[in-house]
């Protein structure tokens, strides 16, 4: 029945949401989610790949209707998003959602702000789109969970235009029809490989920066008559056949069947360091085994892990003992255990490039190795576990079941606005953030949109 393709459902999900239904705790946590992500895209707007991606928004221009974040540059929306998305996943300190392993916010939040303000929508309008492209992006990824990574796809570069589809057409007012070819669009555009893991370049950090681009103009598209597939996700040459090697029909099913009564928004997590979220267990269980002994001592140190975050994490084990760069360095599981363990920290300043060539942290990384470890349920699972073998012979362990900022050990509200406050006051001077605080707060309760933008912008040298 075509009134039951996966694409129709989630239509018709976003058209008929209304905040008035959304749970307040979830609308409190789309609050927090906007505060992180606006804070990860202020810090990223001061790095090259920031002011690269700023300038090529700029140059692309179109009318003023979306601001550049960090930025006093003002473009068409699909053309905002493409910088605003890039600079809100580049640094890898936003959220994930475990299961689907994809990214939402540097989706979801640049997407509902730029096009809010194109369409001139109030903050409430702008958290309803917020809210329904988070939950459509999960559900897409969750229902094949582990299997874009495993045939060499990023699962938020896959996902990320349908994301950017739902809020758009949210605030650019698509019927269900015209969301459903937005979708279609969407499918045929999809695309992102991980292969910047073999070099640390930068290709990852564009992923949600392109889906959000092609999101926009996916609904664009829609809303003036094109057409694209109604099976674009479960059909037989649909999304999951094509990039996850099929799908569980059933799985997809229940996804589906709980819009509106299962909110993913409450299963993200928030990331307390800039890295892989995979990674962070392990860090954690490094930064409590500091504690307890001194680098000299270490002889050895060894990781269990699932098998799924290898190629990415692990493999090949010597170039992840020494990583090219800084951005490498957050996707190798020795530097970052070497890292806690000789620093005790990992912040912003540990991946630069010169840090990553610390001799101290090299030193540790290179007597890390892993094990595989067939009881850790990866990617249901993110576990931490670290044994540390010493000089006089003690062997030392930690373990981590989940990573922190999650809803089992979730970040206060205090946590996440240290995190904005440390990031955005990298490019805002200290009245602004806090005006910024302010206006992310008040969007819910119908709070303008110009007066957080407003904040936001910023001249760089």
């Amino acid at each position: 029945m075509a009134d039951r393709a996966a694409a129709r459902r989630l239509a018709r999900f976003v058209v008929e949401l209304t905040l008035d239904e959304v749970p307040a705790d979830v609308v409190t946590k789309a609050s927090l989610l906007a505060l992180d992500t606006l804070g990860n895209a202020l810090a990223a707007s001061r790095e090259d790949f920031g002011r690269a991606v700023l300038g090529v928004a700029e140059r692309l221009g179109g009318p003023a209707e979306s601001a550049l974040l960090g930025s006093t540059a003002r473009v068409a929306a699909a053309n905002a998003v493409l910088a605003n998305a890039t600079l809100a996943h580049g640094l890898d300190f936003d959220d994930t959602r475990e299961d689907a392993i994809v990214h939402t916010g540097c989706v979801a939040v640049t997407t509902a702000l730029a096009t809010g303000e194109a369409v001139g929508a109030g903050g409430r309008a702008a958290v309803e789109a917020l809210v329904a492209a988070v939950e459509v992006m999960c559900r897409i990824g969750l229902a094949v969970p582990g299997a874009l990574h495993a045939r060499h796809f990023h699962p938020t570069a896959i996902t990320s235009s349908f994301a950017a589809a739902a809020a758009a057409a949210r605030l650019y007012k698509l019927t269900e029809d015209q969301l459903v070819h937005a979708f279609g669009i969407c499918g045929s555009q999809a695309a992102g490989i991980i292969e910047y893991l073999a070099d640390g370049s930068w290709t990852k950090r564009l992923h949600p920066g392109w889906g959000a681009h092609a999101g926009v103009l996916a609904t664009l598209l829609a809303r003036a008559g094109f057409t694209g597939p109604e099976s674009v996700l479960d059909g037989t040459h649909g999304l999951y056949a094509a990039f996850a090697g099929g799908h569980d029909a059933a799985r997809l099913d229940r996804l589906l069947e709980s819009l509106g009564r299962t909110w993913e928004l409450l299963e993200l997590t928030l990331k307390p360091y800039p890295c892989g979220s995979i990674a962070q267990p392990y860090m954690d269980c490094a930064a409590r085994l500091r504690e307890r002994v001194r680098p000299a001592e270490i002889t050895a140190i060894r990781c269990r892990t699932a098998p799924g975050p290898v190629p990415r994490l692990w493999e090949p084990l010597a170039a992840k003992h020494a990583p090219p760069n800084g951005y490498a360095a957050k996707f190798s599981l020795p530097y970052l255990v070497a890292t806690m363990l000789v620093r005790g920290r990992a912040g912003l300043a540990e991946f630069a490039d010169e840090a990553v060539r610390d001799a101290a942290v090299l030193a540790v990384a290179r007597r890390v190795s892993y094990e595989l470890d067939a009881t850790i349920d990866y990617p249901r699972q993110f576990v931490g576990d670290v044994e540390i073998t010493l000089t006089d012979g003690r062997v030392l362990r930690e373990r981590q079941d989940r990573p922190r900022g999650g809803p089992d050990a979730p970040l206060t509200r205090g946590e996440v606005e240290a995190k904005f406050r440390g990031n955005a006051a990298l490019v805002l001077p200290a009245g602004r953030v806090e005006a910024a605080i302010r206006a992310i707060d008040g969007l819910a309760a119908g709070g303008p949109l110009a007066d957080l933008l407003a904040s936001v912008t910023v001249s760089h040298p």
